[in-house]
């Protein structure tokens, strides 16, 4: 009998182990660059959305095709991926315990095509009902350790007359942060993809490392296709973007890269994790895994079937070729906020730092959570709901936490790494006293002290 207990125990803690998933460190912001623990942290990664704009799915939620899929990103050396759309309501446990199992972290966007903020129309789309679902998103991916990032929006200014819905993006993202404090979990960096625009770029960077600490993203990213093969650093102008980057204050990474206007070598491989923008930047993600009617695949998917693609040869090629800098990379450690860029219509529509206040509605979401998502199936948001009704007072993001708090307010201003919380939210000391307890009431307490 005392095998046949062990036998039984051994068996249940194996299978708790396998929900657990194995164990990450979480990914942390010091000054402008990531941190895996006291190690620098640079994004090796793909834009992963397999069905592309044209059909909408939810790669995190078709485990074995994620499972199929990783071991595609782990035979190119990949540690992150990004996916544009997630279904809120759906299990996402065993992708992202498969992808922890491999080492591989997510880049999020918390938006999907039916709850967005609205480029025409920034007031309106910017409402409870659009909360509730960014919400019920955020706190879905918290829990899970090898959440790097969420972004706030991607590409919703393009131009400059859509430059006047930024106090909305940067509302959104002040407000996913806050719900992150107020539920105490664990302080997943937010930030903001910026389209490929030289418009207003740099604009748009400060103007979200601007202001008060509780309004200020914890890093920013763009799409970036100026480097077309055959080019150079100088020849492609990356040399200037990390001359006019150079002692910005939080994390800059590339959220999409890859031009093909020519054939793709990624020679900006070599020099996108060279001490020649390592100051500056922390990597980025290529556009993207799967081919989809843009042509920038990686691979063709057909059924289960992956085909690898004569760039996927040529990013491993690269990626095997360049290693990450020794040491810190000469990150910024200060870090720190910058002023707000000045109006410069009609390039830059925006005066100062006033952002409008949470929609009242959606303030019971921070005490009471924002409940089971909508996912694909929902309505949608932009023209439903309580939209705000005034504008921000400072530090109207900030929420009081006890020491004991298992999140990080760490924000864009603190070093301090994040406690993790593993997705689902046991240790294994109190897994072994549940089971000690199911064990005696089974067989006796006598029989487990055997």
């Amino acid at each position: 009998m005392k095998t046949t207990v062990t036998s039984v125990a051994t068996a249940v803690l194996l299978g708790a182990s396998a929900v657990l998933g194995s164990s990450v460190t979480p990914i942390t912001v010091k000054g402008n660059a990531f941190f895996q623990g006291t190690n620098r942290f640079y994004i090796r990664g793909v834009d992963y959305q397999p069905g592309g704009s044209s059909k909408l799915a939810d790669p995190i939620a078709d485990a074995e095709g994620c499972k199929r899929d990783i071991q595609k990103f782990k035979d190119l050396g990949l540690n992150t991926v990004r996916v544009y759309s997630v279904d809120n309501s759906q299990d996402h446990d065993e992708c992202m315990n498969a992808l922890a199992e491999a080492g591989i972290y997510l880049v999020l966007d918390v938006n999907t095509p039916k709850y967005a903020i609205n480029r025409a129309e920034p007031k309106t789309s910017y409402n409870d009902v659009y909360l509730q679902y960014v919400f019920a998103t955020v706190e879905m991916f918290a829990k899970y350790d090898n959440t790097l990032a969420f972004f706030s929006g991607n590409e919703v200014i393009n131009d400059g007359p859509s430059s006047k819905s930024a106090p909305y993006v940067k509302a959104v993202t002040r407000d996913i942060r806050t719900y992150l404090r107020a539920r105490k979990l664990r302080h997943v960096p937010v930030g903001y993809s910026a389209a490929d625009v030289d418009t207003n770029r740099l604009e748009m960077a400060e103007y979200m490392n601007c202001g008060p600490d509780d309004e200020r993203s914890d890093f920013f990213a763009f799409n970036d296709y100026s480097w077309c093969d055959p080019s150079s650093f100088t020849t492609s102008g990356w040399d200037q973007k990390v001359k006019n980057f150079t002692g910005y204050g939080i994390p800059l990474f590339l959220s999409e890269y890859g031009c093909n206007t020519n054939e793709r070598k990624f020679e900006e491989v070599s020099a996108l994790y060279s001490t020649e923008m390592t100051s500056v930047y922390s990597g980025g993600l290529v556009y993207e895994y799967s081919e989809e009617s843009s042509n920038y695949g990686l691979v063709k998917i057909s059924g289960n079937n992956v085909k690898e693609l004569p760039d996927y040869d040529a990013l491993k090629t690269a990626y095997s070729k360049t290693a990450n800098p020794k040491g810190d990379g000469n990150y910024n450690s200060t870090g720190g906020a910058n002023p707000c860029p000045a109006k410069n219509s009609p390039s830059w529509d925006v005066e100062g730092d006033s952002l409008p206040a949470m929609p009242a509605p959606a303030k019971k979401y921070l005490t009471q959570g924002a409940g089971k998502g909508k996912g694909f199936s929902g309505s949608g948001s932009m023209e439903a709901g309580t939209q705000s009704t005034g504008t921000a007072a400072p530090g109207s993001g900030s929420v009081s936490e006890d020491s004991s708090s298992s999140s990080s307010s760490s924000g864009a201003s603190s070093s301090a790494a994040a406690v993790a919380v593993k997705p689902i939210g046991l240790s294994t000391a109190s897994m072994v006293m549940g089971l000690v307890t199911a064990l005696s009431t089974l067989f006796g307490a006598s029989l487990i002290l055997l």
